[in-house]
């Protein structure tokens, strides 16, 4: 069959931290894809706010690089594709496997492949991708590059890779630095006998195949991703498999539900760098965005009119984790950071707080992130979200909430399943690395949650990798507790790893929390006649209201406390009347965190300026009433 030898399709897939976004800069800046004068930033593929504040890749995006060879052949495009790392954004990874010939596997020389690894790799051998391992930051001081490379065989052999998957080529490289080389440099330095990387980029031209294609064939195109602009409307990204597709051809868009209907491409563009521009065809094997089809779904396909064969449908793995989204309904709503006075009326102008406004900006979250899915709750003001995993739904929240919306989050929940008539649960697999001495608080931490240790390997560094298998329920809100027993030094990371029967009750919170009995302003005063009894969420000024939780108690039950309470001035002062007290600084919770903290009874509201916990009954006598029926039915 013929054979496109111009162009090579790859993805890069890793573990969260690895080094991808660092590997793929130094790719653009070495292949010329930049001006001298132009002023490139770090983690350029990073284009997201939420991306560059924490640090993850949460979108997969593509870049293209004009490589010269150096024997001065004709140069060659390759299309690259840079994942997320993290399991919560495996609908990205699928998106992006689908779309390339071959994967390059980064491990880090010294972690090593962690569970993002196993979930990445197995995605590529099930569809059956050529792998090229790329052993990165050689020059970290405590890399074990013999053991990492180990490692990765064991894991393939684990993942039952066939003898072809397992004969795969190593690249050594320090992305930072931009050097990559065949051969082992020694542990904790940048390879020697390189200074750029050449290597890996001969690596992928001789290993990554060149697309095939039969000249015969019809058009046949798949949308793996969308975009949008301002001036041309829903773009769709697509991988041509057959044929050609051309600027103003008219093509048969096949939809999901296998109906068909003529459309017209109005724009056709190319990735070059990290900018489309404008290009008149795109042959087989071609990356390409395409305007003109408002209504275009990822794993649709656009086929020749005369001869419409559909592409198979993109299928990601079903949720894990489900949590409620509903519109503000604690007596701030609209009222700003403070609550009150013309700062807070100006800032609210462009505020989203209707159930209409809610359920539009999820139906379009549905359009581009094909692993979450929307259902209808008994309210009419809520709805279920369901997804892979806690991270992936607080980043919608928290980018719902950067637009401009107040909403109504309940605590996440996992999504069980009905399998020989019992109910059964996710479970995943965490590896956790920590210092010796914590090994203890982490195994106690898990026998909490009901997790099961598999496996358990000590390096001789002063530190342990410990493998569980433990039910997600159990993680949610695991990883405030984790860092603190571990004083802020361990690693944990887990991945999804299916179903199991459902475990049986589990309580991993054990305090209960502070309730504000009134609403009106937190005053020092108040603060400090209560700070004895656990620990407090609310600075001095704050505005809060009835039912709205200001603390942790330090004690399992709940208790309502006046937190506004003011001091009383009297005109009658001894000299000692003034002693000096001191106000404990208050724990500022993040949103993921006010998640976690959550219980069955307790929701959080999260608007532009604020993140509050509260209850889902405000009222204190209501909730009283229903304590008391709750104990009198049992």
């Amino acid at each position: 069959m013929p054979t496109r030898h111009d162009i090579r399709n790859v993805a890069i897939v890793a573990h969260v931290d690895h080094g991808k976004t660092t590997i793929v800069d130094a790719m653009l800046k070495q292949a010329g894809a930049f001006a001298a004068h132009q002023q490139l930033d770090d983690r350029m593929m990073d284009s997201n706010d939420l991306e560059r504040e924490k640090g993850i890749t949460i979108l997969a995006k593509n870049t293209a690089v004009k490589y010269h060879p150096k024997d001065g052949g004709a140069p060659i495009t390759i299309n690259i594709i840079d994942t997320p790392g993290h399991a919560d954004f495996g609908g990205e990874v699928e998106r992006g496997l689908s779309m390339v010939d071959a994967v390059v596997l980064l491990v880090d020389a010294s972690e090593g492949p962690l569970p993002q690894t196993r979930f990445v790799l197995r995605k590529a051998l099930q569809q059956r991708k050529p792998v090229i391992l790329c052993i990165n930051k050689t020059d970290r001081p405590d890399s074990r590059i013999d053991e990492v490379v180990n490692e990765t065989y064991d894991l393939f052999l684990d993942l039952d890779a066939d003898e072809d998957q397992i004969e795969f080529p190593i690249v050594y490289a320090c992305g930072r630095d931009g050097v990559a080389s065949l051969t082992k440099p020694e542990d904790g330095t940048v390879p020697a006998d390189s200074d750029n990387l050449e290597p890996f980029f001969s690596a992928i031209l001789e290993h990554v195949p060149a697309p095939v294609y039969d000249e015969a064939a019809p058009l046949q195109a798949h949308v793996t991703n969308l975009d949008a602009d301002n001036f041309l409307g829903r773009i769709a990204l697509l991988r041509v498999e057959q044929g050609e597709l051309r600027k103003g051809q008219t093509v048969a868009w096949i939809k999901r539900d296998g109906s068909i209907s003529n459309v017209r491409i109005t724009e056709l563009m190319m990735t070059e760098a990290l900018t489309r521009k404008p290009a008149e065809v795109a042959g087989p094997g071609d990356i390409c965005a395409v305007a003109g089809i408002p209504d275009i779904m990822i794993g649709e396909t656009l086929a020749d009119t005369e001869n419409p064969v559909a592409l198979p449908l993109i299928s990601v793995d079903e949720p894990a984790i489900s949590m409620t989204i509903g519109t503000n309904t604690s007596p701030m709503v609209g009222r700003g950071g403070t609550g009150k006075g013309a700062d807070a009326k100006a800032a609210v102008k462009d505020r989203k707080v209707t159930a209409r406004q809610v359920k539009d900006r999820l139906d379009r979250e549905l359009i581009g992130n094909v692993s979450l899915r929307v259902l209808d709750t008994e309210r009419p003001d809520a709805w279920e979200v369901q997804g892979r995993g806690e991270l992936a739904l607080a980043i919608l929240v928290e980018q719902m909430r950067r637009e401009g919306f107040e909403l109504t989050i309940g605590k996440p929940q996992v999504v069980t399943q009905e399998i020989d008539g019992k109910t059964h649960e996710p479970v995943e697999r965490m590896t956790i690395d920590v210092p010796e001495e914590h090994m203890g608080a982490v195994t106690q931490l898990m026998g909490v949650r009901k997790g099961r240790m598999d496996n358990m390997s000590n390096h001789g560094s002063g530190w342990v990798r410990m493998e569980f298998v433990v039910p997600s329920r159990g993680l949610i809100g695991f990883r405030t507790e984790f860092l603190t027993n571990t004083r802020g030094t361990g690693i944990a990371h887990s991945i999804h790893e299916g179903h199991e029967p459902w475990f049986g009750p589990l309580v991993t919170r054990n305090n209960g929390s502070l309730v504000a009995d009134r609403s009106g302003a937190v005053t020092p005063f108040a603060m400090i006649n209560l700070q004895e009894r656990g620990v407090l969420f609310t600075e001095p000024g704050t505005e809060v209201y009835e039912g709205m939780i200001v603390g942790e108690n330090s004690r399992s039950d709940d208790m309502d406390v006046n937190i506004t309470k003011e001091k009383k001035l009297t005109n009658m002062r001894a000299a000692s009347a003034d002693n000096t007290e001191n106000v404990i600084p208050p724990r500022k919770l993040s949103l993921e965190q006010s998640l976690e903290f959550c219980r069955d009874d307790e929701c959080v509201e999260v608007t532009p300026e604020a993140v509050r916990i509260r209850k889902v009954v405000l009222d204190q006598k209501e909730r009283s009433r229903t304590a008391s029926r709750a104990k009198s039915a049992k």
